[in-house]
């Protein structure tokens, strides 16, 4: 046995004796010769056939999970859909759609696409793809979103059933490049107030919000509030594009430095759309890296205000390896600072990923979510801002200016099971397909849906029924009585955006949010 495998080791591997191999090569080297002689020995003499990629990936994960908490591998597959989001399109047939029960119903075409194209129209259910069924087979939505999408220009067979027609229609659908968009919204929220609420940092986000900036500025914007709650990242390059459009040309926006990675600084490129007018920056715990790049910079620089809570402290940059099959390593390379010498990323222990994904849940058991009160910082983590001298904190993530606490007690336990249920999407599907002709004829404009629609007890007895269905009901009356105002709040918006799009659903949203009438009563005084 070890002769055979010392013979299969030496057919791969030039031999030399022990010692002179050890003075001779460098830890690195011995280190990867180990790794290479371990793998193969498994590959040559196990027991049992192995599968050597998975074996591979395995490898790669344990070293990376040694590492800091976002050095990460993906496969070929994972990298792709990964990237996606970020990349600013995919192709398709471009709908907004749903899954009502078994079925599903597109929401919105497109503006444009190649569904709206052919005239496939909001409402309508999509049954069969290319002659085989998706609806009431119980297939999942990972299936049919594969069945639909391909790449562009080839073309797919599409069975519609549309209210008030009999027969099913056909559509033949030619996919196309479809754009992903990452401004959410972009509306006044006051006469002279705009607000655009941005979900990521992709590959046209900093094209998105300037278009949005300058169609706000063509309704009278003179004040903006920049929405980045829950915004978890992506590219650095659209950080620093969206940070130059609200700071002097020159001004410092970030840097970074490594170990091995040599001190850069970014700074902003002038001339940005919005150097004047104030602005407000809506953060939460979930706001990390980019939307902390853009929230540091607007805070250091003293060009606005940061409402909110503590960002999530994702201060790592990393740098993408893309191997041979299509996989991808994202190592660590360098640090995130702010402008006034903050690093933005929070303290963590090497190979501890788990106390590390705990933290969120740490800050609410420490009441730092709900309480202003609970958040202390030695005097060592104090900053300075660099116009205006003001103290800001270091220590990871970005303290907001002013604080808005957690909200425990707005959404009531029967709500968040209607929402995890399904209960109220497939309400509002129902009651959007059978009155989405009459909304649309008695309220011609969102304006004026916005001021005097009343989300009717029809609808709130379509959520609670559908919610008995899955087994949700509301412990006792007070309970119910207390869930009405969001629950219905929550319906008129979620019609909002059947009949128009995203930005009138977080309009109506946004009129009770705590964050924004905070950003508003700032902006009035």
């Amino acid at each position: 046995m070890k002769k055979t495998l010392w013979a299969a080791l030496l057919f791969c591997l030039p031999w030399t004796a022990p010692a002179q191999r050890k003075g001779n090569m460098s830890e690195m080297e011995q280190s990867m010769r180990k790794l290479s002689m371990a793998q193969l020995a498994i590959s040559s003499l196990y027991v049992d056939s192995v599968d050597e990629v998975k074996l591979t990936e395995d490898a790669i994960n344990g070293m990376l999970s040694k590492l800091d908490p976002h050095s990460s591998y993906t496969n070929a597959e994972e990298t792709k859909k990964m990237n996606e989001p970020l990349q600013g399109n995919f192709d398709g047939i471009g709908v907004q759609f749903n899954m009502l029960e078994d079925t599903l119903v597109v929401i919105q075409p497109v503006a444009k696409g190649p569904s709206e194209k052919v005239g496939i129209l909001a409402g309508d259910r999509i049954v069969s793809v290319n002659d085989t069924a998706i609806a009431g087979v119980k297939m999942s939505r990972e299936e049919i979103m594969r069945r639909l999408r391909g790449p562009r220009d080839t073309k797919v067979k599409l069975g519609v059933v549309r209210n008030g027609i009999k027969d099913r229609l056909e559509f033949i659908v030619t996919r196309d490049k479809i754009p992903v968009s990452t401004v959410d919204a972009a509306f006044m929220v006051t006469p002279t107030v705009g607000l655009i609420r941005l979900s990521s940092f992709g590959s046209t986000s900093h094209d998105e919000v300037k278009k949005a900036i300058k169609d706000l500025q063509d309704q009278g914007m003179k004040d903006l509030i920049l929405d980045l709650q829950q915004n978890g990242g992506g590219y650095m390059d659209a950080a620093t594009g969206i940070a130059s459009e609200f700071l002097p040309k020159n001004d410092l926006i970030v840097y970074t430095k490594g170990l091995r990675t040599p001190y850069k600084e970014f700074r902003a490129q002038g001339p940005g759309l919005f150097r004047e007018g104030r602005i407000i920056v809506l953060v939460d715990e979930y706001s990390a890296s980019a939307s902390e790049i853009v929230t540091g910079a607007i805070q250091d620089q003293d060009r606005g205000l940061v409402v909110g809570r503590r960002t999530f402290g994702k201060g790592l940059v990393q740098k993408p390896f893309v191997l041979p099959d299509g996989s991808m390593i994202r190592l660590t390379v360098a640090r995130y600072y702010t402008p006034s010498g903050r690093c933005i990323q929070k303290p963590y222990t090497m190979g501890d990923k788990m106390k590390y994904n705990m933290d969120v849940i740490e800050r609410y058991n420490h009441g730092e979510l709900t309480n202003a009160d609970s958040i202390h910082f030695p005097d060592s983590l104090k900053y300075k801002t660099l116009r205006k001298g003001r103290t800001v904190y270091g220590g990871g993530g970005i303290m907001p200016d002013y604080f808005i606490p957690l909200d425990t007690t707005r959404y009531t336990k029967f709500h968040r099971e209607l929402t995890a249920k399904g209960a109220i999407v497939n309400a509002d599907l129902k009651f959007i397909d059978k009155y989405r002709k009459k909304i649309r004829r008695e309220y011609a404009s969102f304006d004026k849906f916005k001021t005097r629609f009343e989300t009717p007890q029809e609808l709130i007895d379509l959520v609670l029924a559908e919610g008995e269905k899955v087994g949700v009901k509301p412990k006792d009356e007070e309970e119910l009585q207390k869930t009405l105002p969001e629950l219905k709040l929550q319906m008129k918006a979620l019609i909002a955006r059947d009949i128009w799009d995203m930005s009138e659903y977080f309009a109506v949203m946004y009129e009770e949010n705590p964050f924004v009438k905070k950003a508003i009563e700032l902006l009035e005084r």
